[in-house]
């Protein structure tokens, strides 16, 4: 069975609930926060938090980025978001115009869209030829493990919904005044090739899930059980980053 298939997308949370769980992981993450910027604890700088979001059009990344952001202290918290690189950043080796927003040692950076790209929209557009997204997977793993190798915690979501679910929230946006912005003629294009997206997306978990960086497929046709899934994973990754380099984060995660 393929990985995406394997995917539960009828969890669901009410919203009561949803509520309740999302406030509990945000106020959890604040405080790891606060242990690897060295608010807590020893004081010493933990290490850098890198937070990669991938996903089909209408998945709820930006609503997934925006909780887990909103609790925390955004002068130290950078969300960058990519698009299709510029005539100059393509003079340049791929993972060059990254380079400048990974976090240092007590930081945190979210990307909204990634040097996944080149396996994803740049393969199946084809705006990078086959030799070069094909070397691009080695590429990407060494470069992750490079980062992890230095302490980076870096944490990979793919975002994935029904292609009826997607096209549910292709509908509303498209009747809505306040979110018509949001839906392209790209968007259209980018559903009807959702075969070609779905073996480049499955060729991409196959074979760039690895320990130092391995991926989460996280059910999103409910977005609160998307959002808290996402909160709680971060936080997971941390606390498991921080007791492998002998600090028991629990004393510091309760007021």
């Amino acid at each position: 069975m393929s990985r995406l298939a394997e995917v539960d997308l009828s969890l669901r949370l009410d919203d009561r609930e949803g509520k309740r769980l999302l406030a509990d992981a945000q106020d959890r993450l604040v405080h790891l926060r606060l242990l690897l910027g060295g608010q807590l604890g020893s004081g010493e700088l933990g290490p850098p938090l890198c937070v990669l979001f991938e996903g089909w059009d209408a998945s709820g990344k930006g609503g997934a980025i925006k909780r887990l952001v909103s609790e925390l202290d955004l002068r130290h918290v950078r969300v960058a978001q990519f698009g299709a690189p510029s005539e100059d950043e393509k003079r340049h080796h791929f993972l060059w115009r990254f380079w400048p927003v990974l976090p240092g040692w007590g930081g945190m950076a979210v990307l909204d869209r990634t040097w996944y790209g080149r396996v994803l929209v740049e393969r199946v557009e084809g705006f990078a030829s086959e030799e070069a997204w094909r070397r691009a997977y080695d590429e990407i793993v060494d470069l992750e493990t490079t980062l992890a190798a230095e302490g980076a915690v870096l944490v990979k979501f793919w975002m994935h919904v029904s292609a009826e679910e997607q096209l549910r929230r292709f509908e509303r946006r498209r009747t809505d005044p306040h979110k018509s912005w949001k839906l392209t003629e790209e968007d259209w294009r980018n559903r009807a090739k959702r075969p070609e997206y779905e073996a480049a997306v499955e060729e991409m978990l196959e074979r760039t899930d690895h320990p130092a960086a391995p991926w989460h497929v996280v059910a999103g046709d409910d977005k609160r059980w998307a959002r808290v899934d996402v909160v709680r994973t971060v936080c997971a990754a941390v606390e498991d980053a921080l007791r492998a380099r002998g600090v028991d984060p629990e004393p510091y995660l309760h007021r």
